[in-house]
């Protein structure tokens, strides 16, 4: 079992992620993360590089407001999630509208160590 509650981590997590708030996200990710979202670019690996995909996404969307609809465990240590946002592109005023499920997994420590971005047709 655990030493942490994952489900508090992963509101934590959205809950940085809908501030803004880059110094939380970036402290919530092991060093080897790795990052799959087919819908925005795939695979990305490594604290580093998923830190710059979030603040080149948030610099074209800064108005970004998401809300998770479900919220259950699927595994020890992994949350699923399922979402919907909106958000406006910066440059072109176009609105962006997706709806999906992410599975965040963590290590024995809490650190996301995984997150798995599953796109829905709206």
């Amino acid at each position: 079992m655990p030493d942490f509650d994952a489900m508090a981590r992963l509101i934590a997590y959205h809950d940085a992620i809908n501030a803004l708030d880059f110094a939380t996200i970036e402290a919530m990710f092991a060093d080897n993360a790795v990052y799959d979202s087919g819908g925005l670019g795939g695979v990305v690996e490594g604290r580093g590089p998923i830190m710059a995909g979030f603040r080149s996404y948030f610099d074209l969307y800064p108005d970004q407001v998401s809300e998770d609809t479900i919220i259950e465990a699927v595994g020890e240590r992994a949350i699923r999630s399922v979402w919907k946002l909106v958000a406006t592109h910066r440059l072109t005023g176009e609105k962006l509208i997706r709806a999906g499920e992410e599975i965040v997994t963590f290590n024995h420590a809490g650190m996301i160590v995984r997150v798995e971005v599953i796109d829905h047709s709206i």
